[in-house]
Formats: C-alpha cells, sequence, structure tokens
C-alpha cells in the first residue's frame, strides 16, 4: 500500500488496478502451476485458469482494497510451491526418494512462504502443501521395484477426446527418448497386489490400504527411514523453520491472539460444545457451497446472517453429512490412486482446497468473523482444480453426450462472468455496497448497522433511525448502534438512556462516554 502511495497517490483508481492486476498474475501463475505439476497439459491447464479468473467468489478480494493482501498472499503461496517442486530432483531414479537437486529453490521457497504468511497468516499453509505433495507425489519418483529393475506402464488405449481443451497428450516419451514421468511412478514402486490382479485394476480402499502398507513397510526390504532420508531431511528443515517463523509472528503480535467480539463470531462464544461443533462445521460445508454455487454473495456476514446450529436434529447438518461423505469419498479415490500415481489432480486439488482454508475453520483459534468470502480466494484453487478434473472425466465416460458437457460448462462460464460483474457494480459505491447487503441479508444486524451509517453521514436521518432500531431488534446487544441512536434523537432523556445501555453493554464505549458527558455537562 506504502508503494501504491508513493508511485500514485490516494487516488482510487489505482489502488483498484493494482489488484486487478495482481489477479491476473495469480491466474497466469495458476495456470503454470497446472501446467507443470497438476495436469501436464497446457489446455486443461488454460480451463483451469479461466475458470479460476471468472469466479463470483474472487469479487471481495480483488474489488475491495483490503482485499488485496488474500491476492498477492496467494501469489507468493504459489511461486513458493512452484520454488519447492523446482528444488526436488524429479527425474531421479534409485533406491532412495528423490535428492534435493537445488537448495537454492529450496531457500527460496521458504522465504517466498515467509512474504505470504506475512501477508496474510493463510500463506503459511504452503509449506503443509509442499511437504505433503513432496511424500506423496515427488518422492516416489525414484524408488525402485525389489529386483532393482525399473518396468515403465503399459502405454494405454488412446481415448477419444471431448475437445483439444480437454484432451491429455499421451506421456512416456519426448523427443524420442524415454522419461520417468510423474504419473507412472507409483506404479513402478511396487508390483500389482493380489486384490489387483483379480480386481482387474478396479481401485478399491483395500487395494488404496495395500498401496500404502507396502509404500510405508518398504517393499523393497530396505528401512523405510533410510530410503526417506532425502525427503526427512527437507522435512526437518521446513518444519523446524516453520516454528522459528510463527513464533517471530506471535512475539511481533506480543505475544497474544486477536481479541473478537461476540457479534464477530458468535459460535465461538457459545458456552456450549455441541453447539460450537456443530455450527464449525456446518460452516465449512456453508463455504463449499459458496464455491459450489455462489448464488448469495455478500460484504458482510456476520450478526445473525447464519443462525447457530444447536441440536442435532437441525435441517441443515445433512448439508455437514454431506460435504463429510464427499471429502471422505474424495480421499479415499485419492488414496487408491497412489498405487498408480493416477488423478494426481485429485491430490493437489484437495491440498489447495483444505489447507488454506484451516486457519479460517475455527479450529486451532477463534477468527473474526462468520464467513467470508475473501479467504476463499485461495481455496478457490484447489476447486477449480477439482472441477476441471471432474469435468475431463465426465467428458470422457459420457462419450457421446462430450459436446453437450462442453456446452454447459461454456455456459456456466458465461453465467459466472455475468454474476462477477453484477457483483463488481455492487462494489461501485458505500451506498450500492450498503444498500445491497440490506436486501440481500435483511436478517443481518450489522449490515442495517452500516447502512444506518451511511445514511446519518448523509442527513437521512429518519431512515437512519429506522434502520438503527432494525438492527437493535436483530441484535439488541449491539452497543453501538444504540450510542448511533441517541445523537440522532431530539428528546434528552431518550438519548440518555440510548448512551447509558450502550455504556451497560460495553463500559468502555468510547462514543458512548463522550457523548453521554457531554449530554451531562
Amino acid at each position: 500500500y506504502r508503494l501504491n502511495i508513493l508511485l500514485a497517490g490516494m487516488n482510487p483508481f489505482y489502488f483498484h488496478a493494482v489488484n486487478v492486476i495482481l489477479h491476473c498474475l495469480v491466474t497466469l501463475v495458476l495456470m503454470y502451476t497446472c501446467d507443470k505439476a497438476v495436469f501436464k497439459d497446457c489446455r486443461l491447464a488454460f480451463v483451469t485458469a479461466l475458470f479460476f479468473a471468472v469466479h463470483p467468489i474472487h469479487t471481495e478480494a480483488v474489488t475491495g482494497i483490503v482485499g488485496r493482501a488474500d491476492v498477492l498472499a496467494c501469489l507468493l503461496f504459489l511461486l513458493a510451491f512452484l520454488s519447492y517442486n523446482r528444488s526436488v530432483d524429479q527425474l531421479y531414479v534409485g533406491e532412495h526418494f528423490p535428492p534435493t537437486a537445488s537448495p537454492f529453490f529450496l531457500l527460496l521457497s521458504l522465504f517466498l512462504g515467509t512474504c505470504a504468511m506475512l501477508v496474510k497468516e493463510t500463506g503459511v499453509t504452503v509449506f503443509g502443501v509442499c511437504l505433503v505433495y513432496d511424500f506423496f507425489s515427488l518422492s516416489c519418483n525414484g524408488l525402485k521395484l525389489r529386483n532393482g529393475g525399473i518396468h515403465q506402464r503399459p502405454a494405454r488405449q488412446p481415448v477419444a477426446s471431448p475437445s483439444a481443451s480437454l484432451q491429455v497428450p499421451p506421456a512416456g516419451r519426448e523427443n524420442g527418448k524415454h522419461r520417468f514421468a510423474h504419473r507412472g511412478t507409483w506404479s513402478s514402486c511396487h508390483p500389482a497386489s493380489p486384490e489387483e490382479q483379480r480386481s482387474g485394476g478396479l481401485l478399491v480402499p483395500s487395494k488404496a490400504m495395500w498401496a500404502i502398507r507396502s509404500y510405508l513397510t518398504a517393499n523393497n526390504n530396505q528401512n523405510f527411514l533410510y530410503t526417506a532420508r532425502p525427503f526427512l531431511k527437507r522435512a526437518a528443515l521446513v518444519i523446524s523453520y516453520v516454528i522459528l517463523v510463527l513464533y517471530f509472528r506471535l512475539w511481533i503480535m506480543g505475544g497474544s491472539m486477536p481479541m473478537f467480539s461476540e457479534q464477530d463470531n458468535p459460535a465461538s462464544f457459545s458456552p456450549y460444545l455441541l453447539t460450537r461443533f456443530l455450527t464449525y462445521s456446518y460452516l465449512l460445508a456453508f463455504n463449499a457451497w459458496l464455491l459450489l454455487a455462489p448464488i448469495t454473495l455478500c460484504y458482510d456476514w456476520q450478526v445473525g446472517s447464519i443462525p447457530l446450529v444447536e441440536s442435532i436434529w437441525d435441517a441443515r447438518n445433512l448439508a455437514t453429512v454431506f460435504l463429510v461423505l464427499v471429502m471422505t469419498l474424495l480421499s479415499l479415490h485419492c488414496i487408491a490412486a497412489f498405487k498408480k500415481l493416477e488423478h494426481k489432480e485429485v491430490l493437489v486439488g484437495l491440498l489447495f482446497l483444505v489447507f488454506p482454508f484451516i486457519p479460517a475453520s475455527n479450529l486451532f483459534f477463534r477468527v473474526g468473523f462468520v464467513v467470508a468470502e475473501r479467504v476463499l480466494y485461495m481455496p478457490s484453487m484447489g476447486y477449480c482444480i477439482l472441477f476441471v478434473h471432474g469435468l475431463k472425466k465426465l467428458s470422457t465416460w459420457l462419450n457421446k453426450w462430450r459436446i453437450t458437457v462442453l456446452t454447459l460448462f461454456a455456459l456456466l462460464l458465461l453465467l459466472f462472468s455475468w454474476k462477477t460483474v453484477k457483483q463488481n457494480e455492487i462494489w461501485l459505491s458505500r451506498e450500492s455496497l450498503f444498500s445491497s447487503g440490506v436486501k440481500t441479508l435483511p436478517h443481518n444486524a450489522k449490515v442495517h448497522y452500516n447502512y444506518a451509517n451511511f445514511l446519518k453521514d448523509q442527513g437521512r436521518n429518519v431512515e437512519a433511525i429506522y434502520h438503527y432500531k432494525t438492527a437493535l431488534k436483530l441484535y439488541p446487544r449491539h452497543a453501538s448502534a444504540l450510542n448511533n441512536l441517541g445523537t440522532l434523537t431530539k428528546d434528552v432523556v431518550e438519548a440518555k438512556d440510548y448512551y447509558r445501555r450502550a455504556l451497560q453493554l460495553n463500559p468502555q464505549h468510547n462514543r458512548a462516554l463522550f457523548n453521554l458527558g457531554n449530554l451531562l455537562k
């Protein structure tokens, strides 16, 4: 922000322009990441980046100036991931996990990850993503079979592709020379299990567990710790560094976490463990729904937007159960595919979706919001990867309907683009933003309070009083609404009552103390 001011002053146009440029950079780097580390196909990477670019959930992060932290942290997150990926020798073939090919890129990854964390707390999750990706994707490249031989998987029969943009080119030979690509390395690590031989290679949980057990017990008769020494060295370095930077982060914050009020995050102040658990779980499903179907979007999801889930019989728990079921199936599918390292897209998609959202999930510490669309900016990368991977599989399975599938996807892109444009129009001014909140979430006390503040600044006192009173009906403990209502009333006795009620709720409310003091003077 300081550099923005030094170069262009306080002109808001340049603040927004920088945000848009950063979003474009994130989109380009995501496309490069998908091409090099996920799909290994530039066309699928382009489709993923296109879907990411137009997703309406990004409106708050890109259009709102404060959202620059999320966009910039996402850019640094991707660069750190690419640097870590570059630091590991991906073409290594031997009895150990692949060694660190470039210490420079490993250190660069640590530096970029630290910058991402300092920009936004969620940036620190890139280190967890890198380690899990290293263990399950990169590190099995160098493992040999028990007899020391390397066997390539037989080439697959060509499958008719739905379109050029969703066709994966065959791998295995490059410039006339054989290369050991990521996609086939897991099958090189272990022979087929007996269950797989009987079932014709159908991926089921039993074979997934067989593959993991064979991997962790070092099927090549060597000690796992000896085999995994290169990876363990990297992991020890990264984990030690993360502990150090987290300690530094807490130190610069004075050794304490931020303090929030009940209206910021009502569930975290509930005295009942069941209520907190059910509400937090439902909020996970709610955020997933925002990514899947961004129909209802609002700049503020605080007081009253999402009522607490206080009973196991609440119908909203079905959404939580459905999310758990979907994530479990995806995880099992991902584990089952590890034997051949197929569908690495699912692994990366889950890592990019889950890890960046952990700091906002209330699992480890209290956050200052119920739902915030801007914090979904980073997790949306994983959603886009999973969506495009699923689209590719669907268009392959529905061979006769592939054109219909692609047409529906094109319509979805147009629909998302239209929704993004309409959401940006909402952010054009204070009035359009605050009035949209009242229309979208009329049961949210915070949006009524914000709109009343705007009306008060415009001299529209009658309308402001109405929305202040509406906010108090929805949330009677809103001390600031009581204070502001006291400044608008013409009755001195009534004003005193508002100020005193505000001070009963918050004895340290500065404005209420000042206003009541002036009134009693």
